[in-house]
């Protein structure tokens, strides 16, 4: 009995060390490992287009936190920055020679594509990732989704026109792509140019950048950058949206009146 009861003591002493083990074991795990973050920024916020606009270069300056040295080192961080700009719908015509004469004989419009598009990278955006994540992204020129808005016909004319927007808009400067527009500047810290066109549309742009690590997208970062028309430029601007029937009116009276002085001036004695 005696021993009975010195083992009984023994248990009741050690039962609270035995219940605290067992709700330390029960605890959850954290890992100490901190997933990557990004942070940017932009040289301005409001580009302002006058008369005599040829173009601008955009500046973003970017950190990473938390990176892995050792990957960083060897190359394995990629930034994709991207302006891009008002989405509208686009139409694409196609002409063809009918008795002599070009003429627009069929057509495609393409809905919400940004009407400008300027992407700068670490490297080439077909090296970064997979076309397919590129695609659900929409990132690259080649991975813009463009599609058709009441299409009816040969459905096999689509890539055609897609090909077709995308030439245009490259060959008009509004889709530009850089694959060395993006390059680190310190271990931690990164910097991107991105060209503005001078046929940059008017209205809200937005600056995105996508950071990927060994292929795999981890993050992305979006601002706003406004586009605004200044001086005698906004002032026609705002008669034509605000009061489209007195601009037309004045208009054709300034028509007039420039070529009456044209044809007095000119005229033979």
């Amino acid at each position: 009995m005696r021993g009975f009861g010195l083992l009984l003591a023994t248990a009741l002493l050690l039962a609270p060390f035995t219940t605290q083990a067992q709700v330390l074991l029960d605890q959850p795990t954290t890992s100490t490992t901190a997933r990557e973050t990004m942070e940017i920024g932009t040289s301005t916020s409001e580009i302002a287009i006058t008369s005599d606009f040829t173009g601008a270069d955009l500046t973003i300056f970017g950190a990473l936190s938390n990176t892995d040295q050792l990957l960083l080192a060897i190359g394995q961080y990629d930034i994709v920055v991207v302006l891009e700009g008002p989405r509208e719908n686009a139409t694409v015509r196609r002409k063809e020679r009918v008795f002599g004469i070009w003429v627009n004989t069929r057509s495609m419009t393409f809905e919400h594509v940004p009407e400008a598009y300027s992407l700068s990278s670490t490297r080439a955006v077909d090296n970064i990732t997979t076309p397919l994540e590129l695609s659900d992204r929409g990132i690259g020129v080649d991975h813009i989704p463009l599609t058709p808005v009441g299409f009816v016909g040969n459905v096999g004319d689509v890539p055609e026109f897609r090909n077709a927007f995308r030439r245009l808009q490259r060959t008009g400067g509004l889709y530009e792509s850089d694959p060395a527009g993006v390059r680190f500047v310190s271990s931690s810290l990164f910097k991107a140019t991105l060209r503005v066109p001078a046929d940059v549309p008017n209205g809200v742009h937005m600056v995105r950048a996508y950071l990927f690590k060994s292929g795999k997208f981890l993050s992305e970062k979006s601002l706003p950058l406004r586009v605004i028309k200044t001086g005698i430029e906004q002032t026609i601007t705002d008669a034509a949206h605000q009061r489209p029937i007195t601009y037309g009116i004045v208009s054709v009276l300034l028509a007039l009146v420039t070529g009456w002085s044209a044809s007095f001036i000119f005229r033979k004695n």
